[in-house]
C-alpha cells in the first residue's frame, strides 16, 4: 500500500451539503476502490481539507480521486507521500 494525500477544494454547492453522512459515504467509496482513510483534516487557506489515505496503486488512487469529485463536488488533487525514513533511506 502506498500513502497519498488528498487535498481537497469544496465548491459552493458542496459547502451547503457537508454532513457526517457524507463524510461516510466518502469514506465508504474510498474502502470500495481498496483504500483506507488514515486521516482527515479541514483546513485554512488555499485548500479545504487533505485527507491521508493509502491506496493498492495509483490506479486506486485517481479512481477515488475522480469518484470523490463527481460524488461530493469537491475537486481533489492528489499526491503520494514517503515516509521521512521512506525517504531517508532512498536517498
Amino acid at each position: 500500500m502506498a500513502t497519498y494525500l488528498m487535498f481537497g477544494r469544496y465548491s459552493q454547492d458542496s459547502v451547503e451539503k457537508i454532513s457526517a453522512k457524507r463524510t461516510d459515504e466518502a469514506n465508504e467509496l474510498i474502502k470500495k476502490n481498496g483504500g483506507s482513510v488514515k486521516g482527515g483534516y479541514a483546513l485554512l487557506g488555499e485548500n479545504d481539507l487533505v485527507l491521508m489515505v493509502d491506496f493498492p496503486d495509483v490506479s486506486a488512487a485517481v479512481k477515488s480521486s475522480v469518484e470523490l469529485s463527481k460524488h461530493l463536488g469537491i475537486s481533489f488533487s492528489s499526491s503520494p507521500a514517503l515516509s521521512i525514513e521512506e525517504f531517508d533511506r532512498l536517498i
